[in-house]
């Protein structure tokens, strides 16, 4: 072999070597102990990688929804999907406490006849209370279908809430609320958007009117459970209200940055 063709397979070989170890840097480079990255997008990840975290969410909830009983009181699972990976997601952004545990979802989706809000502790996969709630009379009859972050729209709101202090006004002992969708509703301060307790969320309205009773946008829920609700979800829990909207979209709801919190 001559010395020209000899250079030449060298050349090439490099080459070769060159692409290999560029390529291997493209698909297995780190910014931090759970993210691939390349020079040019260092937040994309493979999709080995995005399946897998999913996975482990989908494992993560699919066990605490059998466990707590979610499944057998009639929780939608992709409503408790949405409400866990929120949960996860706002302990990722420091809205709640590392220590907390106790989440509650609302599904307006359903008939205010049935039992549709559920206090969960995530911890003990446990069911804390089933109990019925009322939706704003701005939003609906029997079921909400229309939803406000708006002042005097008498409308429930859509998304993520932390819960905050107990204070005691015109309904009694009450909660109030931090809304954390911008937009949606981020001004449940403003607009006064509590628990708090009601005798129009009870069997007996249900019995008269054929429906619950309803608010002027506050989830009001039973006064005989008021205390009881209270004390299971103040002081900084999550609180989900889900409903029947193709507008709604939440920075909460990503799945893949939730899993760093399991």
């Amino acid at each position: 072999m001559n010395w020209k063709k000899s250079a030449g397979l060298l050349v090439m070989g490099l080459i070769v070597v060159s692409v290999i170890t560029l390529s291997g840097k493209a698909v297995t480079g780190y910014d931090g102990p759970d993210r691939l990255t390349t020079e040019n997008n260092p937040t994309r990840h493979t999709v080995d990688e995005y399946a897998g975290a999913v996975g482990l969410l989908a494992d993560a909830v699919q066990e605490c929804y059998l466990l707590s009983g979610s499944e057998r009181t009639g929780l939608d699972a992709e409503v408790f999907r949405k409400a866990y990976t929120g949960f996860l997601n706002l302990k990722a952004a420091g809205k709640i406490d590392a220590s907390s545990s106790v989440l509650s979802v609302v599904d307006f989706a359903i008939s205010s006849k049935k039992k549709r809000l559920w206090i969960i502790d995530l911890h003990r996969q446990e069911l804390l209370l089933h109990t019925w709630v009322a939706h704003g009379q701005g939003s609906g009859g029997d079921i909400a279908t229309h939803f406000s972050n708006v002042s005097n729209s008498h409308q429930s709101s859509l998304g993520f809430y932390v819960t905050g202090e107990v204070y005691y006004g015109k309904h009694g002992r009450s909660l109030r609320l931090d809304g954390m969708d911008q937009g949606y509703n981020h001004k449940a301060r403003e607009r006064a958007i509590v628990v708090h307790g009601a005798s129009y969320v009870s069997q007996q309205a249900i019995a008269g009117l054929g429906r619950l009773g309803r608010s002027h946008g506050c989830p009001a829920v039973p006064s005989g459970l008021t205390n009881q609700i209270i004390d299971f979800v103040k002081d900084g829990t999550v609180l989900y209200i889900h409903g029947k909207s193709a507008d709604y979209q939440s920075v909460y709801l990503d799945e893949e940055r939730a899993v760093s919190m399991l």
